[in-house]
């Protein structure tokens, strides 16, 4: 699973005109994650300048790092201060462990499971007579993996899928595409996984009827017997006029 990154903005302005020219100094400090523990921390915190950075310390680094010539000035002049690298490095677990626990009581520990939906759907273009579409809806977090099994067997050519879709409500889905030219007695299996499921889920793919052509076929069955029985009740109707009909030989 991809690795999370917590970033927190402490900015400061200083903006100083000359003509039409502008000046922008601001600091921003971040921290890198992929879990609440120290070893999988990292902290930055960057000094920026006209949206140029300037200098930064990096714990993994345990130093400032210059990237322009006031930058490396600076980062020579800090690093000959033990007291002041102290600081900077207990960063890491004041600042960024102490907000990164918060955060996954809050919310990253928290999980959605997602439903999955199997359908077949009209090929675009006329490489494949036949296509799927692997669909998965309102799961949290946002990171999942959506594969295609043919036999047991990884499929990775005429695939395609969208990005995770945010729903605005915290939940996400996204659809998977898998063209295909069927062959009897296969199996195709959409994978899915996710941090809500405890191993991947398998949904395999039924080729009997699904319930949109059932549906076509009873509304297109329905549409036909309402037909029979208007033109039997047409017929009847004639009928009974032409039995009343008095025929007037003509001369």
């Amino acid at each position: 699973m991809a690795s999370c990154c917590l970033v927190v903005c402490c900015s400061l302005l200083v903006v100083g005109f000359y003509g039409a020219d502008a000046f922008l100094h601001y600091n921003l400090d971040t921290c890198v994650f992929t879990s609440s523990e120290l070893p999988d921390i990292e902290y930055i915190h960057s000094y920026y300048f006209n949206k140029i950075e300037d200098i930064r310390f990096n714990s993994t680094v345990g130093k400032w790092v210059g990237y322009t010539d006031h930058g490396i000035y600076n980062a020579e002049l800090w690093n000959n201060d033990p007291a002041d690298l102290a600081d900077w490095r207990a960063q890491k677990e004041t600042y960024c462990k102490y907000n990164i626990e918060i955060r996954y009581r809050k919310i990253l520990d928290k999980t959605a499971e997602p439903t999955v939906r199997l359908n077949s759907v009209t090929p675009p273009s006329g490489r494949h007579p036949a296509m799927l579409m692997c669909s998965v809806y309102n799961f949290y977090p946002k990171y999942i993996s959506v594969t295609w099994l043919r036999d047991g067997q990884p499929v990775t050519s005429d695939v395609t899928s969208t990005d995770e879709l945010a729903n605005g409500d915290w939940y996400y889905q996204i659809h998977s595409h898998l063209e295909y030219t069927p062959r009897s007695g296969e199996k195709i299996t959409c994978m899915v996984e996710h941090a809500s499921f405890p191993s991947p889920k398998k949904v395999d793919w039924n080729p009997s009827m699904s319930q949109s052509d059932r549906n076509k076929i009873a509304i297109g069955a329905s549409g036909l017997l309402l037909g029979l029985i208007l033109s039997l009740a047409g017929l009847i109707y004639y009928k009974r006029k032409a039995r009343g009909r008095v025929l007037v030989p003509t001369s």
